[in-house]
Order: C-alpha cells, then structure tokens, then sequence
C-alpha cells in the first residue's frame, strides 16, 4: 500500500521540508524573469527572490516558446539538470545542501538553441535551518574504528560515492513521492549527531522506526545501482531515480532487489532490520539530489507527470 507524502507525518514529528515552486518565462528572443505567485519570497519580502532552508528542495519550471536542445541549470557549483514538463515547459528539481551557505545565492539556468543560448540568472535566498542536537550512547567498538575497520568504512564511502557520480540522462520517477514505510520518525534529518560525547557528521537522513521485518517500498520508480552489507549502514539499497535524484534505504534485515533492477514506486525492495550501525530496527532513508544532501519529506508536494520527448 503506497503511502503520500503529502500525508500528515507520523505523530511526534514536524513536517519542515516544503517544495518551492517558481515559474520563470523564457522567450525566443528575450529571457526576462517572471515568477510565479506561488513562488514564496524571502523574509524580507523581495519580488523576484525565490527562498528555502537549507535540506529543502524547489521545483523551478521554465516556459519556452521554441524546442531547445537541452535546458540546464548550476546553483552552487553543482549541474541541475532540466526536463520536458507539458505545456510548453521545462522542468528542474533544484536541492539545497543541509550545509549550503545561508545568503543570497546565484541560480544561472540556460536553454541551449541550434543557433544560439539564452540565460537568466534569478537569486535563491538561502535560510539556515536550526537543526537539533541528538545525543546517542553506541559500543566502543563501533565509534572508536581500528586500522582494518578504517580502510573498509573508506573503501564503501568511495564505493557509494561513485554510485552518486553517475547521473542518469532520463527522468525514471514520474507522479508523487511516497513514504518507503509507516512509523515513528526516530532520527530528524540535519540533527547534530553526538555519539559517545564525541561531535560527528549531521545525519543525512530520516530515521524511520518501525518492527524488524516491515516491507521496505521504492519511493519512486527507478534503477537500482547499489545493493550493499557495509560497517556503518549495513544492509542497504541505491535507486536512481533519474536527473540526479537518489534514494537510499539502509540497515535493512533483508534486500530483495539486484543491482541494475528497474523498480516502481511502492514495490517492496527490503525489509526493516538493525543492521550496520544501528541501535535498534529502523529504515535510515536518505535522498541526494544532484550531489546535496536534502530532507526527503521535502519531495512531498512534487507531482510531474509522464512526460513523451518532443520532437523538433
């Protein structure tokens, strides 16, 4: 049974992520910009400044009156890929980094022509979100990492990270994004991990509770490009969801999906378990979006249909 993410989340927990939705027009011979009402603005009230806490993501569109070869965009050093969205239109999925630097930011987005490229620079006001500070107690063994430990938790870092390297050309989700399982959410994206008194990385993720053996679904449809028993996540999964979009599912007691596998949102690709480093049986579900590291309740609002490549 999927699960939308537009549904109230699971009692105890706070829904922070939000979509931003822009609209900016692009013609054949000028590229003004025009955003949408629905476009929130910055504090301080701005026309024509898109906003959005940092682990947020916003869905920007772009009008167009001709065919362009390809329509991209670059906001903080990193590729955003743009899509064919219905109606004369394109599409982009724009995440800001937890850590991304509060403040005025640069969003250069450019449509490619046979003859020539059109481009718009518009500013996305960063916010920063105030995290909170999470206190875990784990065995020694499991923080205080030995030589041989070490060269394996690097080994698998690279191993994931090569899989976040390759970005697929075509956009495999289409519809609303759901929640992989129901439960209490145990672990909030961006908390401040302490372990053992000693400061660590912010969690990129949200912990999800629920029984040992609770069916795992796709978020999405997708391509599987990780399947994976590692130190610290344990067992765990890797769609990619097309664009730049991942998904990942970890400390998982079972994985039922192989690796090049395509899936569809809401199909069972594992089982709840406390594998890896974990204190107790939970899905850690994380989404990297174009390289940053975004809350995934932040995909709750985001519905693009099917969309048939256009022809010149």
């Amino acid at each position: 049974m999927t699960r939308d993410l537009a549904r109230k989340r699971p009692q105890g927990a706070t829904i922070k992520g939000r979509v931003l939705v822009a609209t900016v027009v692009l013609f054949a011979h000028i590229f003004p910009i025009n955003l949408s009402l629905s476009a929130r603005q910055d504090q301080q009230g701005i026309p024509g400044q898109l906003s959005g806490k940092q682990g947020e993501v916003l869905l920007v569109r772009i009008p167009v009156q001709a065919s362009p070869l390809r329509v991209e965009g670059k906001f903080l050093n990193r590729l955003v890929p743009f899509f064919p969205g219905g109606n004369n239109h394109y599409a982009g999925l724009v995440g800001i980094d937890m850590q991304a630097p509060p403040g005025a930011q640069d969003l250069v987005v450019e449509a490619h022509y046979p003859d020539r490229t059109k481009r718009v620079t518009m500013t996305v006001r960063v916010l920063k979100e105030n995290y909170p500070v999470q206190r875990l107690k784990l065995p020694d063994e499991m923080v205080d990492l030995d030589q041989k430990t070490l060269v394996r938790v690097r080994a698998e870092s690279k191993e994931i990270q090569q899989v976040f390297r390759g970005v697929a050309s075509e956009r495999f989700w289409s519809g609303k994004f759901i929640e992989p399982i129901q439960g209490r959410v145990s672990g909030r994206f961006g908390s401040q991990r302490i372990i053992n008194g000693q400061p660590r990385s912010p969690h990129s993720g949200e912990d999800i509770a629920a029984p040992e053996g609770t069916p795992v679904e796709a978020m999405n449809n997708g391509v599987v490009r990780l399947t994976m028993d590692h130190f610290f996540t344990g067992k765990g999964v890797i769609i990619d969801h097309g664009l730049g979009l991942f998904s990942m599912y970890f400390h998982l007691s079972a994985v039922e999906v192989e690796p090049k596998e395509r899936v569809k949102k809401g199909q069972v690709i594992g089982k709840v378990g406390a594998t890896g480093r974990a204190t107790g049986p939970h899905l850690h579900w994380g989404v990297r979006l174009n390289g940053s590291r975004v809350d995934p309740y932040s995909l709750k609002n985001i519905s693009v249909g099917e969309v048939s490549p256009r022809t010149n």
